[in-house]
C-alpha cells in the first residue's frame, strides 16, 4: 500500500499508482458511474490512502461553476422526522463533497410554487443544477426544469419525453426478490398489507409483490390501510382468513408494527407462527421484538449515481439516455423464521 502524502499528490501519480490513465481517475472522482465496480474501488481507495485532492478553485475558474448542488428538500414533521429522507440527505452531502461540490438546501416559502423558488435560485446563480426527490407521476418541478433547459437530476423516474437524468431503487424487482424468499423457506399462501396512496414507488412494490407471487405459484390476498387503526384491523382480517397467510408483507415498514399487533391478537407468534417482513428497513425496524427483515435502500450507491449523473451533465454537457435501477438489499432477521 503506497505511503499517504498530504501534499503534492497529483492526479497522474495516482494515475501511475494504479495503473490506470488519467482520465479513468477523473472519473472515478466526477462520473464513477462510468468505471468498472473494481476499478472504481480501486482508485477510489488509492485516492483516499495518496491523499489526493483535485484543485477546486482552479477548476470552477475554468468550467465557470459555482460547485453547489442545489436539493429540493421534501417537507417532513420536525417532531416525526422521515428517517429514510434523512439517510438520502447525509449520503447525498457525502457523495458531492468527495468530488468538491457544496448542497444548497431549497424549500419554497409558505404559499410559494415550487417552481418560484427553482427559477429564484436559477436567476440568482446559486447552483449548477438542481436534484429532486419524492417526484410523483406528472411532477410539474421535473417539467419546468426540463422546459428550462437547467440541469438537474432525480432520485426517482421521470417520464417518457423528459430527460432521462434518473437513479432509483428496483423496487418491483426488490419485492419479487423478497417474495422469492418466502417461497423458498416454504410459504404457499401470502398476504400484503398496503396502502390507498398510488406513490409511484408504492406501485412499484406492489406489481413486484404480484410478479413475485405469480412466478413463484403461489397464492396472496391482500388488504390496504391508510393509518395505524385501520392497519391492524385490516391486518386482522389478513390473518383470520382461511386459508390463512403463513408469511406477511408491509408494503413500508411503518406498518409493521400493526401487523405485529394484529398477529399477537390473533393468536399467533411472529417468527414462529408468522413471518413479516417489510420495506425501507427504517431504524425502529431492528427494534421491534423479534427484528423485522426487510428491505434495504442502497442510500449512498444511489447518492453517488446521482452525483455523478449531475457532472456529467454539468462537465459535459451529456444527459443520460436511460434511467439507472439499483438493486435492494435483503436484510434477514427473526420476524423470518
Amino acid at each position: 500500500m503506497p505511503a499517504r502524502r498530504a501534499r503534492g499528490v497529483s492526479i497522474e501519480d495516482v494515475a501511475r499508482a494504479a495503473g490506470v490513465s488519467r482520465q479513468t481517475v477523473s472519473n472515478a472522482i466526477n462520473a464513477p458511474q462510468r468505471l468498472r465496480p473494481e476499478t472504481l474501488d480501486r482508485v477510489t481507495e488509492l485516492i483516499r490512502e495518496m491523499g489526493y485532492s483535485p484543485d477546486q478553485s482552479a477548476r470552477s475558474l475554468r468550467s465557470g461553476t459555482r460547485r453547489i448542488i442545489a436539493y429540493t428538500t421534501p417537507e417532513t414533521d420536525p417532531a416525526n422526522p422521515n428517517a429514510l429522507m434523512s439517510g438520502f440527505l447525509e449520503a447525498l452531502v457525502a457523495a458531492s463533497g468527495e468530488v468538491g461540490y457544496r448542497i444548497l438546501l431549497v424549500r419554497p416559502r409558505p404559499g410559494q410554487p415550487q417552481e418560484k423558488a427553482i427559477d429564484e435560485v436559477i436567476a440568482g446563480g446559486g447552483a449548477d443544477a438542481f436534484l429532486l426527490s419524492d417526484v410523483l407521476d406528472g411532477d410539474t418541478r421535473v417539467e419546468h426544469l426540463a422546459a428550462g433547459g437547467f440541469p438537474f437530476a432525480v432520485f426517482g423516474r421521470t417520464g417518457a419525453g423528459l430527460p432521462q437524468s434518473w437513479v432509483d431503487l428496483d423496487s418491483a424487482r426488490a419485492m419479487a426478490d423478497l417474495v422469492g424468499l418466502l417461497a423458498g423457506r416454504g410459504h404457499r399462501h401470502v398476504g400484503l398489507l398496503t396502502m390507498s396512496l398510488d406513490q409511484p414507488w408504492l406501485r412499484h412494490r406492489a406489481e413486484g409483490f404480484r410478479a413475485g407471487v405469480r412466478g413463484h405459484g403461489l397464492t396472496c390476498v391482500e388488504a390496504t390501510a391508510d393509518d395505524p387503526e385501520s392497519a391492524v384491523a385490516a391486518g386482522r382480517e389478513l390473518l383470520g382468513g382461511r386459508p390463512a397467510p403463513t408469511a406477511l408483507v408491509v408494503i413500508d415498514d411503518w406498518l409493521a408494527p400493526a401487523a405485529y399487533a394484529a398477529a399477537q391478537a390473533e393468536g399467533l407468534v411472529v417468527g414462529a407462527d408468522l413471518a413479516v417482513a417489510g420495506f425501507n428497513d427504517m431504524p425502529y425496524a431492528a427494534l421491534l421484538q423479534p427484528p423485522l427483515t426487510t428491505l434495504r435502500l442502497p442510500l449512498r450507491r444511489i447518492a453517488d449515481a446521482l452525483v455523478g449523473r449531475l457532472l456529467t451533465i454539468i462537465d459535459d454537457g451529456v444527459t443520460p439516455e436511460t434511467g439507472l435501477l439499483l438493486p435492494g438489499e435483503i436484510v434477514v432477521r427473526a420476524s423470518l423464521p
